[in-house]
């Protein structure tokens, strides 16, 4: 089973194809990493809006 496993990688590791892969999977994983950040101050800013909008119904409201 190890051997099978190392053999399975030695053939990853010399075949330029897996090679290409990787980069790929990095420059995705880097343009997810961007979105997530992105959403993540998207989300902050409409959550407070959506606070203000709140705190200025319950004060014409109240």
């Amino acid at each position: 089973m190890l051997q099978a496993i190392r053999h399975i990688t030695v053939r990853l590791i010399r075949n330029q194809a897996a090679a290409s892969a990787v980069e790929y999977g990095l420059i995705l994983s880097l343009v997810v990493l961007a979105m997530m950040g992105a959403l993540v101050q998207f989300a902050g800013a409409t959550t407070d809006m959506w606070n203000f909008v709140s705190t200025k119904v319950l004060e014409v409201a109240g």
